[in-house]
Order: structure tokens, then sequence, then C-alpha cells
């Protein structure tokens, strides 16, 4: 097992295409969503991430969403069985059950590394490598199935390579990458993300993937408990951000939405949608986002 240290000092902040996302890939509040340079120290970094977790551990009962806090860890919630479904949802999600995943809301900064290469997803266009890691502390993921889920997803058909216009490789701790995926805790994610006010949200910044395990345990109310499929969007939306995508808006009421429309936050009448690619095409919207509120706690 291959570990790495990754503190908020390496936060980076540039332009859309390759700086911050929004929250959850997602919309942060107005203020920090704009672009800019970021000057940080390790001190200011460490007691951004000990203030924001001492308040998330004070907080001890449900968030907005009902999802328990606790001091001492926070198992993920069962969530009820979906009850519609939408292109690309499965019926039965098979990913892992939430319940088996638990973590701390702050995290010790150190990363385990999955160590075993894929294959090379894609038929052609630009080739981007990444590597998978898992913040220490996260209990209930195996860092190597992890690793497996994450480049099962990115080398669907569906996903950002069917197009052709790009190719993804997940890649060893010790290889050269283009990005790394990291599933981190829920105050974690506000350092690496810039944003020590959201634990709720993913998102990508610079060349980090940053994805946050209260919502890949628990996921969100509106994909009807069909986790396996959240987690697909999760990740493609991400990733996405990382491809240059910027978010999107909800083209039609009772379609599909494009995996760029901030689904973690809303709907807006459209319905979940994990993938990209839709009936074997590149599923778009309008440019944009809403100003959906980010749901306090995790």
């Amino acid at each position: 097992m291959h570990r790495q240290r990754i503190d908020g000092t390496e936060r980076e902040l540039s332009s859309r295409t390759h700086g911050r996302s929004g929250p959850g890939g997602h919309r942060r509040r107005r203020a920090a969503t704009r672009n800019g340079p970021l000057v940080a120290c390790v001190a200011l970094a460490v007691v951004a991430l000990a203030t924001a977790g001492a308040g998330a551990v004070r907080r001890g009962g449900p968030d907005q969403a009902g999802r328990p806090v606790a001091a001492a860890g926070v198992a993920a919630p069962t969530l009820a069985a979906p009850t519609t479904r939408a292109p690309g949802r499965s019926a039965t999600p098979t990913a892992q059950a939430p319940a088996d995943i638990t973590f701390p809301p702050r995290g010790t900064g150190d990363f385990r590394a999955a160590t075993l290469r894929g294959a090379v997803a894609g038929r052609s266009g630009e080739l981007l490598r990444y590597r998978v890691t898992v913040e220490e502390g996260i209990d209930g993921v195996d860092v190597e199935r992890f690793g497996r889920e994450v480049g099962a997803i990115l080398a669907d058909p569906r996903g950002w390579t069917g197009a052709g216009r790009w190719r993804l490789q997940r890649v060893g701790p010790d290889d050269p990458a283009d990005f790394t995926v990291a599933l981190t805790t829920p105050v974690t994610r506000g350092v690496l993300c810039g944003d020590v006010t959201d634990h709720y949200t993913s998102c990508r910044n610079g060349d980090r993937v940053v994805i946050n395990v209260a919502r890949w345990a628990g996921g969100v109310p509106q994909f009807d408990g069909d986790l396996a499929s959240y987690r697909r969007y999760l990740l493609n939306h991400e990733v996405g951000h990382r491809l240059g995508r910027g978010h999107e808006l909800c083209p039609s009421a009772g379609g599909p939405a494009p995996v760029m429309q901030q689904q973690t936050l809303g709907l807006h009448g459209c319905l979940p949608n994990p993938w990209p690619e839709v009936d074997g095409a590149v599923f778009t919207g309008p440019p944009g986002q809403y100003d959906d509120p980010v749901p306090a706690g995790w």
C-alpha cells in the first residue's frame, strides 16, 4: 500500500479550464466561485482544517438533509429503493452498501494510493493518466476496489471516452499522472477545494478531482436511492470539469439532465442522468448554473 501526504498548500485557482470547479462540480456560494490567485501557507491550511473540523463535530445533530453527525465518526445513511428510472440508471444498484462506509468529519490528510494500473480506455483522442487515492480515516473503502470502481466508470463507453476525444488510463502512485481522483472526508474536502464552509459537495481544483465520501456513501435525495447511478454521475461530473467542461442547465423538463448540470443540488425538471452520452451521443444543455443553496453539514 502506498501513502501520500496532501496538504492544503497545494490548492490552485486559475482559469475555468484548469482552475477550481464549483461545488460538487457544484456551485459554491457566489463569492467563492471567483477565479484568482489563492495565497496560503501550511499554517493557514492547518488552522482552517482544524477550525472547520471542530465546528463540524460540535453540530452533533442531523444536518438539513437529515444525515446524522457523530463526533467519533459518521455512518452513511441507508437510502430508500429507487422508484423511477432515468437513462443509464440501474434498477438494482450494485455499488458498495453505504452502511459499510464510516468516516470522521476530518481525516488525517494522508492518502492511500491504489497501486494497480488499468488499461487505456477509449479508441482515440488525447490520453490523460490519473491516479486514485483514499484519505486515511475512511473505513469500509478498500483503495484498490475504489480504484477499480473509478476505472470502470471512466472506461464506460457512455462516458467521456466514448466520443473519441479523450482516452483515460488509471496509473500507480509512482507513475506520471495528469490528475488525481481523491476520496476525502468532508472537512478535508473543504480545504482541498478552497472553500472550508462547504462540507457537502465535491469539486475539482486544478489537477485534483475531490470526491466527498459523504456523497459517495450517502448519495442525494434526487437520485431516489440509486447510489450506483449517483456515483457515476458524481465522478463523471467532476472529471468533466478536469476536461474543461463548465456547468450546464436542464434543456427540457422531463428529459435527462446533462451530466454537467449540478444534479447534486437540484434537477430543475430534468431526470437524473449519470453519463456524458445519451443514446450514443454527447448530451449537453445550455451553459449556466442555478442559484441552488448548498446544504449545511454533510
